[in-house]
C-alpha cells in the first residue's frame, strides 16, 4: 500500500496523474459532458457504425431473441449459432480459411502470441507494438528481440544474429500503429519472414475499416493475404462493435480453441454484440466510400496542422500531433477542450518520454467544418505559444 500512495501522491505532485472523464452520451462525431458539447477527437468509432441504425436494430433482434448475456464460455453452452455466423463472415471478409472470435484486441493479442509462441521459441516485434502484443510476448516466454520502429534493416539483422538458434520464430507488427498512425511495411515484411522462415502475425485493428476494398485492411490490399499467416483485428473501431477476431488457417484456429486461454477461460461475447459485429462487416461491404472519404479528409487535415507550425505524423485516419512535454500536452489539450474539442493528451508510458502529443482521432462522422476549425485553434495554439502568451 505505501508503494501506491507514494506513486499517487509523486504523479499528483507533477500534475499527470490519469484520472477518468466520464462522458453523458456520444453520437455522430460529438460527446455529451456536464451539459456541453464537444466534438469528439478522441473516438475510434472511425466511421461513424456504432450508431449506424442497421447495428442498432441487429443488436435489439438479437436481445429480444437471446437476452443480455452468453452465459457461460464458448467452450460450454455459450457458443451461438450467431458466433459461428461471424467466424465465417470475418474469414470470407479477410480471405482466410478460418476465423476465431475473441472478447477484446487484449485478450486477442494475449492468447494468440502466448499459444502460438512459447519457451525456447524467438519472437521479432516492433517496437512501437502495442502493450498488448508485448504482454502476448511476456506472457508466452519465448526469447524476444524487438526491433526499432519500422526499420526494415535492423530486422534482417536480428534475424541474420539470432533466426538459425531457434526451432521457431514469430515476427509481429501492427499494420496501422495506434499512436503515431503511420504504415508498417508488409511487404519487406514478407519477404523477411519468408526468407528466414518465420510466422507472420499482423494487427489490423486500426486499418480494418478504413483500408483497402471495402475495408478489408492493408493486408488485402497489398494482396498479401496468403503470405501474412495470422491476421488479427478488432471490431471494436472501425466497425463500431465490440470484440476481436483472429483471421488464419483452420487448423490455427482449431489450435487456438484448445490452448488460448484468454479465449477458453472468457464467457462469451452477448449475443447482441456478435449480432452488431456481423452487420457491420455487411455495412462496410455496402458503404466502401466512408474509409475512402475518411482517408481523403486527414490527409488534408494534417497539411492544415502542418502548415499551422505543428510536428505531425502519421499517415493515415489518426493524427499524432507531436508537443513534446507531459506537462504542456496536458495544459494545452485543456485550452482545446474549452474552445469545444474534445482532444486528450497521450503521454509516457503510452509513448516514450519527451514525445507526448495530441491523437486526433478523425472520424467519418467529423465534417469538414469541423475540422477546419479545430486546424485554426491548433494554429492559434502555436502563435500563442510562440508569442509566450
Amino acid at each position: 500500500m505505501d508503494r501506491i500512495k507514494k506513486y499517487l501522491s509523486r504523479r499528483r505532485e507533477e500534475g499527470i496523474l490519469r484520472e477518468l472523464q466520464p462522458v453523458e452520451s456520444r453520437e455522430q462525431g460529438n460527446i455529451f459532458r456536464q451539459q456541453e458539447r464537444l466534438i469528439d477527437f478522441s473516438s475510434n468509432d472511425y466511421l461513424g457504425l456504432s450508431h449506424h441504425p442497421r447495428l442498432v436494430q441487429a443488436a435489439k433482434l438479437a436481445l429480444k431473441k437471446h437476452g443480455v448475456g452468453a452465459g457461460a464460455s464458448r467452450l460450454l453452452s455459450g457458443d451461438y449459432r450467431l458466433h459461428h455466423e461471424l467466424e465465417e463472415a470475418v474469414a470470407s471478409f479477410k480471405r482466410k480459411e478460418s476465423a476465431l472470435v475473441f472478447n477484446s484486441g487484449y485478450q486477442a493479442n494475449l492468447g494468440i502470441i502466448s499459444a502460438i509462441a512459447g519457451k525456447g521459441d524467438a519472437i521479432f516485434s516492433d517496437a512501437l507494438c502495442h502493450a498488448s502484443q508485448i504482454d502476448g510476448v511476456i506472457l508466452s516466454r519465448a526469447d524476444k528481440f524487438p526491433f526499432r520502429h519500422n526499420d526494415i534493416g535492423h530486422l534482417e539483422e536480428l534475424l541474420k544474429i539470432k533466426r538459425s538458434r531457434f526451432e521457431r520464430a514469430l515476427i509481429l507488427t501492427e499494420s496501422v500503429f495506434s499512436m503515431d498512425g503511420d504504415l508498417a511495411p508488409l511487404r519487406e515484411l514478407v519477404d523477411l519472414k519468408e526468407r528466414y522462415d518465420c510466422l507472420l502475425m499482423v494487427d489490423e485493428a486500426h486499418a480494418t475499416g478504413v483500408f483497402g476494398s471495402e475495408g478489408r485492411g492493408r493486408v488485402d490490399a497489398l494482396n498479401l493475404n496468403d503470405q501474412v499467416d495470422l491476421v488479427m483485428g478488432t471490431f471494436s473501431k472501425a466497425l463500431g462493435g465490440f470484440g476481436a477476431y483472429l483471421a488464419s488457417s483452420r487448423n490455427v484456429t482449431d489450435y487456438l480453441i484448445n490452448k488460448a486461454r484468454s479465449f477458453i477461460y472468457s464467457t462469451a461475447l452477448p449475443p447482441a454484440i456478435v449480432a452488431a459485429n456481423l452487420a457491420a462487416i455487411n455495412v462496410l461491404r455496402e458503404e466502401p466510400w466512408r474509409g475512402q472519404k475518411l482517408l481523403a479528409r486527414a490527409e488534408k487535415f494534417r497539411q492544415a496542422a502542418s502548415k499551422a507550425g505543428w510536428s505531425v505524423n502519421g499517415e493515415s485516419q489518426i493524427v499524432p500531433v507531436m508537443v513534446g512535454e507531459s506537462k504542456t500536452a496536458i495544459t494545452l489539450a485543456k485550452t482545446l477542450q474549452s474552445k469545444g474539442f474534445y482532444v486528450l493528451p497521450i503521454r509516457p508510458p503510452s509513448v516514450p518520454e519527451g514525445t507526448a502529443r495530441f491523437r486526433l482521432s478523425l472520424c467519418y462522422d467529423h465534417a469538414q467544418k469541423d475540422l477546419s476549425a479545430l486546424a485554426q485553434a491548433l494554429k492559434e495554439l502555436k502563435d500563442n505559444s510562440e508569442t509566450g502568451r
